[in-house]
């Protein structure tokens, strides 16, 4: 790996370089998604907003008290939870969310560019290439403790490049550790990943043998190892998380296949073969810088050895691919002419521009969709069911819809992340166990969903169905009473009222069936 030029003293912006404008602006244009769109798609958000609802609301809504409980627990995984505090505080639940979601493209923008200029003083085209990874599927899916923390790492390790040799530094990065943890884990890992592989390099390139320059880059870290033992006490994994089973190998050589899925299958895996093969172009032509690339190589390894859980969080091994990717395009020292330049901003603007596209148009629907709580009353017991054909590309943006319900009708649902053990909101309605993924029929292209047995829908005043194919089979006693074109809303009419003690009807069916 070539040894990359200096740190250039001036630390502010220079009114010459059009190219570091241009990046500012391509941040900016990252929040087009949620900027233009009334209904964020991604698939958690609704249960995120859903949570926060019931947080916010504690021990002030008896009705929502009476179904919902929430236990406070400071964790690695609590970014956004603590900041929709004073947002929503300012401007409501929703507008609060989408604060946050218009922030976290942003920053990311930026703190690539913070990067690339602590680094070489300048923003080449690294910076503009890795743009391409901020709408990951981990944003997409709405990861938003991770990617926000993600943000920040970028912009902590900017820090710790200009701050070398200072006598503070050491001091400073204890309280920036502990708040990045407290943002998620594992943005915290990607911190000590990074500034590990930064100090290495830079100690062996100064003529320390390997074996010295690796423990002594170990020891630089120690300002970010604070959190260390309570990551590590949260790093089981708790009763009712997924695995892959037999499949692990499989499930690790998919994702990097789908490290940045989004719309469009052929797009998203071209663009995943030119992120990959532009660093290993850049390795050979000794355009490759080592402060960076070692931590790309390092983030690779671990997405093949960390777990699908890691303290509460899904995918974990999932969402380092695409920080991997990121953290090698970031690599690539080159400042080519402005032609090049400018055409390796084509993936960032061709990827935002279906992305912006898709969520315009699923928007759309939704507002539609929403419609259908016009007819719940506040209180009421809602059973959401969706459906989720195996095989297709796109993220599907409507898993959680049903937590619309919750934040609009404090309504009671099966759709939330309430898992004991795992997460902080509980659901302690007497005879309703119904969390995610209770709500999700994970069927193959020829199966179709039958609703007959649907089991929350026996103990619901309503059900809420989703699927692109209207179901076989319908639980007993439903009404429907709002239809669009991929939704209905039914009203349940039981034959005697229904207790939330009693027991569920004969030989149910799960919901879950077929489901990973």
């Amino acid at each position: 790996m070539a040894q990359a030029s200096p740190m250039i003293g001036n630390t502010g912006p220079d009114p010459r370089d059009a190219w570091y404008w241009f990046a500012v602006l391509m941040a900016c244009v990252a929040t087009l998604p949620p900027l233009l769109t009334l209904y964020p798609m991604m698939t958690d958000y609704p249960a995120h907003l859903a949570r926060w609802h019931v947080m916010l609301e504690h021990g002030n809504n008896p009705v929502l008290d009476g179904y919902y409980g929430f236990r406070w627990a400071w964790s690695g995984n609590l970014g956004a939870d603590l900041l929709i505090f004073p947002l929503a505080a300012l401007f409501g639940l929703e507008t609060g969310g989408k604060i946050i979601l218009v922030m976290i493209p942003l920053l990311t923008g930026l703190g690539l560019i913070s990067v690339e200029r602590a680094l070489r003083g300048r923003v080449g085209i690294g910076t503009l290439l890795a743009m391409g990874t901020i709408w990951s599927p981990a944003l997409l899916m709405g990861f938003m403790n991770f990617t926000l923390s993600l943000a920040l790492v970028l912009f902590a390790f900017a820090f710790w490049v200009r701050s070398a040799g200072k006598v503070w530094r050491a001091a400073v990065f204890v309280p920036i550790g502990l708040v990045i943890w407290l943002c998620h884990q594992s943005g915290w890992g990607v911190l000590g990943v990074m500034v590990f592989a930064y100090e290495c390099h830079q100690r062996h390139a100064a003529g320390e043998s390997r074996w010295n320059s690796i423990w002594r880059a170990a020891l630089a870290t120690a300002p970010l190892w604070l959190p260390i033992v309570p990551t590590v006490l949260a790093g089981q994994q708790a009763p009712g998380s997924f695995s892959y089973g037999r499949k692990a190998l499989t499930a690790k050589w998919i994702f990097w296949k789908t490290a940045l899925r989004d719309q469009q299958g052929y797009l998203d895996i071209a663009t995943v073969c030119l992120f990959v093969a532009l660093p290993v172009l850049a390795l050979f032509t000794k355009k490759l810088d080592g402060r960076l690339a070692w931590s790309a190589l390092l983030m690779a390894l671990l997405a093949m050895v960390v777990p699908r859980h890691l303290g509460g969080g899904d995918y974990a091994d999932y969402r380092l691919v695409a920080v991997a990717i990121m953290l090698g395009l970031l690599s690539i020292n080159l400042r080519p002419p402005a032609f090049s330049m400018a055409l390796a901003a084509g993936p960032f603007l061709l990827r935002i521009a279906v992305t912006t596209l898709a969520w315009k148009g699923h928007s759309l629907a939704t507002a539609e969709m929403i419609k259908a709580l016009d007819h719940v009353p506040r209180g009421a017991r809602v059973a959401y069911a969706f459906e989720e054909v195996s095989g297709l590309w796109p993220i599907p943006p409507n898993g959680h819809l049903g937590s619309y319900a919750t934040v609009r009708r404090d309504a009671l649902v099966n759709c939330h992340f309430a898992i004991p053990g795992v997460h902080m909101l509980q659901v302690k309605a007497p005879g309703w166990p119904y969390a995610d993924p209770s709500q999700r029929y994970l069927l193959r292209k020829w199966q179709r969903v039958d609703l007959k047995n649907f089991e929350p829908a026996y103990k619901a005043d309503f059900l809420w169905y989703y699927g692109a194919r209207p179901p076989v089979g319908m639980p007993e006693g439903a009404e429907i009473i709002f239809r669009t074109k991929h939704t209905f809303l039914a009203r349940m009419h039981h034959p005697e009222p229904v207790p939330y003690t009693s027991s569920p009807p004969p030989q149910p069916v799960p919901a879950t069936k077929g489901a990973k």
